[in-house]
């Protein structure tokens, strides 16, 4: 049975299982937004119809000195009801929810649950809290958005929604008026969808319909889809996911049918033919790469205490560890370690030397090149202690953090699938964390004797949370009080033997020909092979273009002595007498480029000049980006001496003269080389200052970085504060424009003053009394010309000031006109008397009727 059928067996065998339906929880779509948000909430919220069955939480950085204005702002943008959220409301489908200011948001069952902000000011992410919260409660139905906003926050949150299964979206950084969060994110891979904020109601709505209605239930079509769908992985990315977790795999294909509205996974394998980027989209969204820094901290806290410091005791000389990482994803873990490993290296102080070297590899070439920069968002700050991301991170250029020089060049990070390619060897430290669950028994089954094969006699194994050694507990002990980590146990060379390297099983090796001895195995292969290794393989020295040694293989004491003084690790140093000048030469001619380089048959002599022994040496230049990249592979092969050579040596004068004089050129480029050499330690102790002041400057720019983002995060809350007020001067304008035609329409003379008499307002109708323009405004009314017989006004005002008790007068004016003067208090909206309003309605026609009637009743 070829493999492809093989894969295809295993795939019929399988039942496919009905999409469960949804909780029975209100679905929430959460909104994240900083500086800038409050339009792309709006156009949102204007597009979502009234009865979409779904509750809208907004979180936005808000100030928490100053009273929100947000849920004002969104309820004259929507027909659905907005209320900032109150601890222990409930969450009602159709509405609007805003976080209160300063705080954090998450639920407590079907309500909200209101928390105090988790980070000071300048380093709280509400976004991202409440993300990872919705993320936990409606797990694949959580929605969440992010629109405009300086700095990350929302990029770990959705990162939790996605590995939950839920959809995330992200506003396109070309409408947003700052553009870094949703950059962040898009950058990050972790947006399904990037749109316009208008646009992105309809396809949450679609989203979440076609999430209802579930797979279809025809099986058997669903296993050919899933063959099919499995054999275009496989022909364009080279992993085979048949030994998945099948109920991991499929709820993760149908996200992204989801997020297509794909309702068939027959459709959705065509819509993969026509779409080969969405396959690789696919890969990426079943490599699960979904980690942080220290996860489980009860782990960390236990090999920083006690398995490390352990491993060092164990090794009083010193040493020089091997790591190995598999599915490293961005970085994370093994940054982890090699910070742990530091910090450990720094409490206990040892004597001797100690070095971990850790190999990182993932299949996710994506991830591997962000773990190779080291850079990482803001986001960490909540994952790890202040003090460690002070020693251990420095600001990065365009936001988050940078990993220290050192602690990157301790890690090599490289694609490989820890399913089908060779391990590591000899590790000290093998660190698979949350990746096993993933995988079928059967699989597992196969990988934890490869761990076992790879790490040393009593080598660590750290697992995740939710794995174990299953049942190869003569492979793996745990520690005391550890929670994951397994001290590796020597074993049966036979119980390995089935699963690695050769996987025969026990039954294969019994039925074998008798001519094949049963303790054939891996074991005494390796043992082979290191014996041919050691005895029939030349000795070799690996340096770098300077010449410094980086590895020694084999016995070279008879080409290679340490030189007298300061030790001294470089070969031009402990070259022997007779090999330092030709050793120098191949280097340069390596190292410039020339290829391989041979010198056969050189011949070495002992002190009384005498010829000692023949040697072939070859220099070869390591090729490549790997670690080797720029070395140079040096081998000492030992041969018999040429005949000519044994003779006595010549007694001729010239010869004698020549060899003088060789060996005077010797000594120069002997004494030349020593003086380059003392100017590289000068350069290197240069290099250590300037290092030492960079290491200052980057403090001081952390500090500065630190007082940046304190200054954006309020620049940010300013923003929307502003953004608030002018909402409300707007609302003002409306009112004050209301209020003037209000005024004017009655046709009554008003004019408004403050306590001191001074004019605050008027209508246009006192015009005809007084003689007023708009820049009397604050002028005393006294100052003001009339035609009115009333000189006590500001007298009676005053009274009415003092007792609060209106009056009420009939006063004539110079032109024969008559008018009821009435002057009130007038209070404020917080029943404060600050002024008098003075009215004056005309009775000129009542006064003349008067007149008449009492002329008449005299006549």
């Amino acid at each position: 049975m070829t493999k492809l059928t093989a894969h295809a067996a295993a795939v019929a065998a399988i039942e496919v299982p009905v999409a469960q339906p949804a909780l029975g929880l209100v679905p929430v779509v959460g909104i994240g937004a900083s500086a800038g948000g409050l339009d792309p909430i709006c156009e949102f919220l204007v597009s979502v119809p009234p009865a979409s069955g779904l509750a809208y939480v907004v979180v936005q950085h808000l100030d928490p000195s100053h009273k929100a204005m947000l849920s004002e702002l969104l309820q004259r943008v929507t027909r659905m009801p907005v209320h900032e959220i109150e601890d222990g409301m409930p969450v009602e489908v159709d509405h609007v929810y805003v976080i209160p200011p300063g705080r954090d948001l998450g639920f407590d069952g079907a309500n909200f649950a209101v928390l105090p902000a988790s980070g000071a000011r300048g380093h709280h992410f509400p976004i991202d809290s409440f993300f990872q919260a919705l993320a936990a409660r409606n797990r694949e139905h959580a929605v969440a958005a992010v629109f405009s906003g300086m700095g990350a926050d929302g990029t770990r949150g959705l990162a939790a929604v996605r590995e939950a299964g839920g959809l995330t979206l992200a506003q396109q950084p070309a409408s947003a008026r700052f553009d870094p969060m949703p950059l962040s994110a898009i950058a990050a891979g972790l947006a399904d969808i990037v749109a316009l904020p208008g646009e992105m109601a309809a396809q949450v709505i679609s989203w979440w319909n076609s999430n209802e209605s579930g797979l279809p239930a025809q099986a058997a079509a669903q296993r050919d889809a899933l063959r099919q769908l499995f054999q275009l992985l496989l022909n364009q990315t080279g992993a085979n996911f048949s030994d998945y977790k099948l109920s991991t795999v499929l709820r993760r294909i149908e996200r992204r049918m989801k997020v297509h509205q794909c309702l068939a996974m027959a459709d959705y394998v065509t819509f993969l033919r026509a779409n080969p980027a969405e396959i690789e989209l696919l890969f990426k969204e079943l490599l699960i790469g979904v980690t942080n820094f220290f996860r489980d901290p009860r782990v960390w806290d236990y090999l920083m205490a006690t398995a490390l410091p352990q491993l060092l005791e164990a090794h009083p000389d010193g040493a020089a560890f091997k790591a190995w990482v598999p599915a490293c994803s961005t970085g994370e873990e093994a940054y982890s370690l090699a910070i742990a490993f530091n910090e450990v290296l720094e409490r206990v102080r040892p004597a001797a030397r100690y070095t971990l070297q850790i190999f990182a590899t993932d299949l996710d070439d994506d991830a591997i090149e962000r773990a190779r920069h080291g850079v990482f968002g803001a986001g960490i700050e909540a994952e790890m202690a202040p003090e460690l991301l002070q020693r251990y991170f420095m600001a990065a250029e365009k936001g988050g953090f940078s990993i220290r020089k050192d602690v990157r060049n301790s890690i090599i990070f490289a694609r490989q699938n820890v399913i089908s390619d060779p391990p590591f060897t000899k590790l000290d430290i093998l660190c698979c964390r949350n990746l096993l669950i993933y995988f079928t028994a059967k699989l597992q089954e196969q990988l934890i004797p490869l761990f076992h094969y790879a790490l040393k006699p009593e080598g660590l194994l750290m697992l995740g949370s939710a794995d174990t050694p299953g049942n190869f507990h003569e492979l793996f002990a745990p520690t005391t009080s550890a929670g994951r980590i397994y001290r590796r146990l020597d074993a049966s060379v036979h119980r390995v033997a089935n699963y690695f390297p050769t996987r025969v099983n026990t039954a294969s090796i019994s039925t074998a020909s008798e001519a094949q001895p049963s303790s054939m195995n891996g074991n005494l292969q390796i043992q082979v092979e290191q014996q041919l290794l050691k005895k029939h393989t030349p000795a070799a020295v690996l340096v770098n273009a300077h010449g410094d040694i980086l590895y020694i293989h084999g016995r070279t004491g008879a080409y290679l002595e340490p030189a007298a003084g300061k030790a001294n690790w470089n070969i031009h140093a402990m070259a022997r007498e007779g090999l330092r000048h030709e050793l120098a030469d191949l280097l340069k001619r390596a190292t410039q480029g020339e290829g391989q380089i041979a010198v056969c048959g050189l011949v070495q002599r002992d002190e009384a000049g005498k010829p000692s022994q023949a040697l072939d040496l070859t220099a070869e230049p390591m090729s490549g980006e790997g670690p080797l990249a720029g070395t140079v592979m040096l081998t000492l092969a030992g041969a018999p001496l040429p005949p000519q050579t044994r003779r006595k040596r010549s007694s001729n004068p010239r010869v004698v003269e020549l060899e003088q004089q060789l060996a005077q050129a010797r000594l120069e480029i002997q004494a030349v080389r020593a003086e380059m050499q003392a100017s590289r330690e000068e350069l290197k102790s240069a290099n250590e200052e300037l290092q030492s002041t960079n290491e200052e400057l980057q403090s001081a720019n952390e500090e500065l970085t630190t007082s940046k983002e304190e200054m954006q995060s309020l620049n940010e809350e300013l923003y929307t504060v502003n953004a608030e007020l002018q909402s409300k001067v707007d609302d003002l304008s409306v009112v004050n424009g209301d209020m003037k035609n209000l005024l004017n329409s009655t046709d009554v003379a008003t004019i408004f003053l403050d306590g001191e008499l001074r004019i605050r307002r008027f209508t246009d109708q006192s015009k005809h009394i007084y003689k007023l323009i708009p820049g009397d405004v604050n002028r005393p009314l006294s100052d003001i010309a009339n035609d009115l017989q009333y000189p006590e006004l500001e007298d009676d005002a005053r009274e009415v000031l003092r007792t609060l008790v209106f009056r009420e007068r009939q006063i004539a004016t110079n032109g024969g006109g008559w008018y009821t003067v009435r002057i009130m208090p007038y209070r404020t909206v917080d029943n404060v008397i600050d002024g008098v309003v003075v009215t004056f309605i005309n009775i000129t026609e009542s006064k003349l009727l008067e007149a008449q009637l009492r002329s008449m009743q005299k006549g």
